[in-house]
């Protein structure tokens, strides 16, 4: 296989002219390759009236020794296909078959991989499918009651159903897990693209078919999923799991117990604390959205007269603060939404969506701010949720359980806002206007301006006065870490935390990573049940 870098062409070039260039380039007839692959497609968007795309392309085809020695060009290599290798079983047997809690990306590429390989896992998730899931959280959004069980941030598919869908991770990957997770993500639904995009994204309108498709599967293969279903406690002997309670009145019996809860399962991690499972706080981030017009944003990125096919533009922006704190922007959803995501009574967090079109409106992004334990004012491993559920409450009574918003002028200025300029809000749920310097510790409010002055060097029109500021994005990652060894168990034997709210992922595609490294420490110690 040849691997040809750093392949250029025009952003509306067609199939054929990119066979004829690498024709071109190896020398040899279009009709003399066997088959070709792109592998990676990334946008060079540096001079805006030349904007291209720039390829990664493996080719097949007869003699590719002598042809890699005839270019003789460093962008043309001799390659070797890499695929993921899950594990053989295991020899230890198993008494019962893994019980999943909760079912995000981490839950549920974990479950899938267990029952393609005959574990027949069960999952056992707080909230309510997919589809009745969206009918309460549109009930919310439109003035209904919030189900705590079933919102944002809980029911199948987790936190990341309700959200722009990025499947972009930082997290190296030697052997393969994050395109077996693109691979899977493309297998139940999603548009084969994203296995070549350089910053792949689904929507929340397709992640919300793709969920369900992984659970008809995993029901298929012998495993079962179970809606309504809140842990409530969990059962040890001897120093080991030995089951769960289920709404605090069925008891299951457990020897293998993979806690993907998620970062906003609070409740659970008091369950964990009161029955002495090992964890730690950890740092993370909270801060504000803030909104721009999304035609404002293209017009930075590639120009007055963006191509169609660039689809809506993005950004990702960090900032060193003089008092030595960072501030950056997290989760930019392109032609998105400010949404409420609550999860308890009392207490309100924002977060960002866009649709899989992205084709709304606004650009926004969350401003955060990183804290650390430092911060937090107490030792406790959950004093990162005290310090979560503070900011919360007030943005909760600012914003009288609507979501608070403000000018940024006005938030600079540490004035309330009354009226809208230009920019117009993309919201989900109700709003009211406030002043946000009010819920925030000074040290993130001088952050986020700081920041804000500093990214309209880099995007103009990013400080302007009526960009929408919406708190209180306080849920970027989780506040705790459940402790694991080597083998990704918890010293309460029996237990294999995993994923975001266990502090070992930071997106969709890391949780979903997780959730197969979990999968793989299961399946190479035990053996299944169907093999």
């Amino acid at each position: 296989m040849i691997r040809i870098s750093q392949l250029k062409l025009g952003v509306n070039h067609t199939k054929e002219d990119l066979l004829v260039k690498v024709s071109k380039l190896l020398r040899i007839p279009v009709a003399g390759m066997t088959s070709y692959e792109i592998i990676k497609q990334s946008v060079d968007a540096r001079k805006k009236d030349a904007i291209r795309f720039i390829y990664t392309i493996d080719i097949e085809t007869k003699d590719e020794e002598s042809i890699v020695h005839r270019v003789k060009d460093a962008n043309v290599t001799l390659a070797v296909k890499k695929e993921y290798q899950f594990p053989q079983c295991g020899t230890e047997a198993l008494a019962n078959r893994p019980v999943i809690v909760g079912s995000g990306p981490a839950g549920l590429f974990c479950a899938i991989m267990l029952a393609r390989s005959g574990y027949r896992p069960l999952i056992l998730e707080r909230g309510e499918d997919v589809d009745k899931r969206q009918q309460s959280v549109d009930g919310f959004w439109n003035g209904g009651l919030l189900n705590p069980n079933s919102n944002v941030q809980f029911g199948e598919g987790g936190a990341g159903t309700f959200s722009d869908g990025k499947l972009n991770t930082l997290v190296k990957d030697p052997v393969m897990r994050n395109r077996k997770v693109l691979e899977l993500f493309v297998e139940f639904g999603a548009d084969p693209s994203i296995l070549y995009v350089n910053k792949p994204h689904i929507g929340t309108d397709v992640l919300s078919k793709i969920v369900k498709n992984m659970r008809e599967e995993i029901i298929r293969l012998g495993g079962e999923v179970r809606f309504n279903s809140l842990v409530t406690d969990i059962l040890m002997k001897d120093g080991n799991i030995s089951g769960v309670m289920v709404n605090e009145r069925e008891e299951i019996p457990v020897d293998t117990l993979i806690l993907a809860i998620g970062h906003s399962a609070r409740d659970t991690f008091h369950v964990l604390e009161r029955r002495g499972v090992p964890m730690e706080a950890k740092a993370f981030a909270v801060g504000l959205r803030i909104q721009h017009p999304q035609e404002e944003i293209n017009r930075s990125q590639y120009g007055k007269d963006a191509p169609e096919v660039l689809g809506a533009g993005d950004y990702k922006l960090t900032h060193q603060c003089k008092s030595g704190r960072g501030i950056y922007t997290f989760c930019m959803c392109p032609g998105g939404y400010v949404v409420n995501a609550s999860s308890e009574e009392g207490r309100l967090a924002v977060n960002g969506m866009s649709y899989h079109k992205r084709d709304g409106e606004n650009a926004n992004s969350a401003l955060i701010v990183t804290v650390t334990p430092d911060d937090f004012g107490d030792d406790s491993p959950l004093a990162g949720i005290a310090y979560q559920r503070k900011l919360e409450e007030a943005a909760y009574q600012l914003g009288k359980g609507n979501i608070p918003i403000q000018l940024y002028g006005d938030f600079k200025n540490n004035c309330k806002s009354g009226t809208f300029g230009d920019v117009k809000p993309a919201l989900k749920g109700g709003y009211e206007f406030t002043n946000m310097r009010e819920i925030l510790p000074d040290y993130i409010s001088e952050s986020i301006i700081e920041g804000v002055e500093a990214f309209e060097g880099k995007i103009r029109g990013f400080r302007r006065k009526d960009a929408i500021l919406a708190g209180v994005e306080s849920r970027t990652s989780s506040p705790v870490r459940i402790t694991r060894d080597e083998a990704f168990e918890s010293r309460i034997r029996g237990i294999y935390p995993c994923g975001e709210g266990a502090g070992y992922a930071g997106g969709i595609t890391s949780a979903a990573m997780d959730g197969l490294k979990v999968a793989e420490a299961i399946a190479s110690r035990y053996k299944s049940f169907s093999f």
